[in-house]
């Protein structure tokens, strides 16, 4: 059904499309017509004469394109090279400005090192040279009696000391025995540490039950007398250092029963009643002053204070090759120091 209808639709067309040529004018369409046939084989030949220049020309031109391209390609890789020939330019010449400072750097440090290669030299010279006077026992020998020397004047500065602050143990309920330099010389071993309360300076006693707690009812006279013979310790502690040549740790403001002991590094936080009238010592050394004394004074400031008073001794004693015997041991950890010097092993040591 469709079949037929699209033939017949195609010749409706072309019946529409025919023209009605009248028998008259059948003539000059005819001439026309053969005229427009021969203008189209005429044109028809001129293209086929045209068709192989034109194909020669398409050519020409797509080569023409193609080298263009070509070259538009080669001028980008041209530019990106002259780029990168400039950036390593820069490079060189920022290398070249880091190798010339650093050329400077390495003549100064040849110069610093043959400076120090000569001052090496002069100290190797002289240790040569001191090398020489050491060997043999006359250099060895001559050392060593200046140091024993030096450590029986030390003995006897010290047993000064002694004599202006005699140390005794309590030996019983009432006899007292006097600080001797014993002949073994070093603290024999499982030995007991003798207790605060059995030694005493002076014939003063010192306890520490005040400072761990202050009541009403506490002793003013065994306060006083704590406070005196700490005066007597810090006073001894203050000769003895420098006579061994040892600076301690925690200086001393020497005021009798009102001493004060200093800290550049408190643990605990001042008031302003132990801040002293010239609270440093240079600008950048501040300090803080804690009393070796309960009169009117935080007894927690007072103990603190006896304990840096103990570190100053427990200082001494590890310079002379001891231990401390205890952190509140202060009239023992003294008495154990003079004896230890007076010993004779220390001039040996």
């Amino acid at each position: 059904m469709e079949r037929e209808t699209a033939p017949s639709s195609s010749r409706g067309d072309r019946e529409e499309d025919a023209k009605v040529i009248e028998w008259e004018e059948f003539d000059d369409e005819l001439t026309r017509l053969w005229s427009l046939s021969s203008a189209l084989k005429l044109a028809t030949e001129k293209k086929l004469t045209l068709q192989p220049k034109l194909e020669s020309l398409i050519q020409v031109s797509a080569e023409s394109l193609r080298r263009t391209n070509e070259l538009e390609e080669m001028r980008q890789r041209l530019e990106a090279k002259k780029l990168m020939v400039e950036n390593t330019s820069v490079a060189c010449k920022v290398t070249e400005q880091d190798l010339k400072k650093k050329e400077d750097v390495l003549s100064a440090e040849v110069r610093s090192l043959l400076v120090g290669g000569t001052t090496l030299s002069i100290a190797k010279t002289k240790l040569q040279e001191s090398n020489c006077q050491l060997e043999g026992e006359s250099g060895y020998a001559h050392l060593k009696t200046v140091t024993n020397k030096l450590r029986k004047r030390q003995q006897y500065m010290i047993s000064q000391v002694s004599f202006i602050y005699p140390l005794k143990i309590e030996a019983g309920p009432s006899q007292d025995q006097e600080l001797e330099s014993f002949p073994g010389g070093s603290r024999l071993a499982g030995t007991k540490p003798v207790s605060q309360g059995s030694v005493k300076i002076l014939g003063l006693p010192f306890s520490m039950a005040p400072f761990t707690k202050m009541s009403f009812f506490t002793d003013k006279k065994e306060v006083q007398k704590s406070a005196t013979a700490l005066g007597y310790v810090a006073h001894a502690v203050s000769l003895l250092a420098p006579y061994l040549g040892v600076p301690i740790r925690y200086p001393l403001r020497l005021g009798g029963s009102k001493t004060y002991i200093r800290d550049y590094a408190p643990y605990i936080e001042p008031s302003a009643s132990d801040m002293p009238p010239v609270s440093t010592l240079s600008e950048n050394a501040k300090f803080v002053e804690f009393p070796l004394f309960l009169d009117g004074q935080d007894t927690n400031r007072a103990a603190y204070a006896v304990f840096l008073l103990n570190k100053n001794i427990e200082q001494l004693l590890n310079f002379v090759g001891e231990s401390s015997l205890g952190p509140r041991q202060v009239l023992a950890n003294l008495k154990e120091l003079i004896r230890i010097i007076q010993s004779p092993d220390y001039i040996d040591y």
